[in-house]
């Protein structure tokens, strides 16, 4: 039988003291600005190995919901403003990316984020009791629950800490996104006026520009920036007032709207509250809603790595269009192979989005009643998904877009003997001949260009300006009068 995992690492002192709950006691790190309830969660869930802290966009909205609790019970009188000033500092501490190490619950758990939501009460009522020249664990001057945990729940902190987390996470997201959109942009400025084959089913298709191809790239980036935006405002719909279930209970009834907008001033985002506090603390909809919009970006995005790799493909007996950057060796047997590792890494991203969309689906679904149990996993995935596709897209940008080139060479020699020019002249000559003139040219090798001016169906002239790139690849409308011509199977 394999040995259990270990919970995540201790403080180096190796003193301890000692802190009760209403399950017994327990020896904690001397030096740990956690408590019991920290110390249970880690010896109960070592299930990844990874600590929230992995995710600092929610240590800090986790910090930022407790500064504004701390502030609105201070207005409202329901706590001495000593303790609200303290709380207040440890709070703005976290924000300012101190005592990160300290969050050590690992990020999936049971309890609905309990666990979550205890460390960082726990490690704010310890610096705050640092900062009052108090011991640590000397709860009597500054209590975790009756302080820092002063009209709030688990149950409306936690979710309303991970949607300021996606917000965050999201935010930071659409900056990359945006980036690589233009440097798609910048790649189809440049490669405007290349000429190439385009392709359908992996079939030679119509000629059109590399540039119009990159130009697409960033197109249907665009799209996903703008659905991705539109989560923003849902994001900003939480249910901080609504205690355990909704109700509200142990909370001052000013509280809900107090709390709100002191989160909106120390966010910079406008907080609304839900209309409806018992439906919005068991609703996951805004999660599956986000994280199926990452899985859209994703998926598209995984498809342009696709297209990368194809037309970089070869460089010799592939397609070749295009060169990526030689970012490193591709092979231990193979010498001065290189691989389109970045496109090949961004594709393993969306892979894991992908799942994790199902992983929220799955998690969202199985809620009961006034509370899912889930949002931790649901927490995980798409914070997981956020940073996993913002790293991808600089990545991609970077270590790949930038540095893309044209095989000028290859993309003109087969646009040269692409049969495929022959559905531009099919205006011209109409599609029965034109369909012949393709199947002679396949068999022979003979250029289009050649076969329709030896058939007296055009002049060289005149098949030169309607095959020019500009029309070939629709920058200049093609026009002309249909003509049916009969030719026979020939090159003749």
């Amino acid at each position: 039988m394999s040995e259990a995992p270990s919970a995540l690492p201790t403080t180096p002192t190796g003193k301890t003291r000692t802190e009760s709950d209403s399950v017994g006691s327990m020896e904690i790190p001397a030096d740990a600005y956690w408590g019991i309830h920290t110390e249970r969660a880690r010896e109960n869930f070592p299930i990844t190995r990874r600590p929230i802290s992995v995710y600092p966009d929610l240590i800090r909205a986790l910090a930022m919901v407790k500064q504004a609790a701390a502030r609105a019970n201070k207005e409202l009188g329901t706590i001495e403003p000593e303790k609200a000033r303290v709380i207040d500092q440890a709070c703005q501490e976290i924000i300012d990316g101190k005592l990160h190490d300290q969050f050590v619950v690992g990020v999936i758990q049971g309890g609905a984020g309990t666990s979550t939501n205890m460390n960082t009460n726990e490690v704010i009522a310890n610096r705050g009791l640092e900062i009052m020249g108090h011991e640590f664990g000397d709860y009597v001057h500054l209590h975790p629950i009756d302080d820092v945990n002063r009209s709030q729940s688990t149950n409306d902190v936690y979710p309303t800490a991970i949607k300021l987390a996606m917000v965050l996470g999201t935010k930071r997201l659409l900056a990359e996104h945006h980036k690589l959109s233009e440097a798609f942009l910048r790649k189809g400025t440049e490669f405007a006026q290349v000429l190439k084959v385009g392709r359908t089913q992996l079939q030679d298709a119509v000629p059109m520009t590399l540039g119009q191809e990159f130009n697409g790239f960033a197109h249907t980036l665009t799209e996903d920036f703008e659905r991705l935006s539109e989560t923003i405002p849902w994001l900003n719909e939480i249910n901080l007032g609504a205690t355990a279930i909704g109700t509200g209970i142990t909370a001052d009834p000013r509280y809900a709207e107090a709390v709100r907008k002191k989160l909106s001033e120390i966010s910079g985002f406008e907080m609304v509250t839900s209309p409806d506090l018992i439906e919005a603390t068991s609703d996951a909809g805004i999660f599956m809603t986000l994280s199926g919009h990452l899985k859209r970006a994703s998926v598209k995005l995984s498809k342009i790595c696709n297209d990368l790799r194809l037309l970089s493909s070869g460089p010799q007996a592939g397609i070749g269009e295009i060169n990526l950057p030689a970012r490193q060796a591709g092979s231990s047997i193979m010498p001065g192979k290189v691989n389109p590792v970045i496109p090949e890494v961004v594709n393993q991203v969306a892979f894991s989005v992908i799942g994790a969309d199902a992983t929220v689906t799955a998690a969202a679904e199985a809620g009961q009643l006034q509370l899912n149990a889930f949002e931790p996993v649901i927490a995980h995935s798409i914070l997981q998904s956020l940073a996993w596709m913002t790293n991808g897209c600089y990545t991609l940008r970077v270590h790949c877009i930038d540095g893309i080139t044209a095989n000028m060479s290859r993309l003109a020699t087969q646009v040269e003997t692409s049969v495929g020019v022959v559905t531009a002249l099919t205006p011209y000559i109409g599609y029965a001949a034109s369909a012949k003139l393709a199947h002679i040219a396949l068999t022979t090798n003979a250029s289009i260009a050649e076969l329709v001016v030896q058939a007296g169906l055009m002049s060289s002239e005149e098949v030169a300006r309607v095959l020019s790139p500009e029309r070939l690849s629709g920058l200049v409308p093609t026009t002309g009068v249909m003509k049916i011509i009969e030719i026979e199977d020939s090159t003749d």
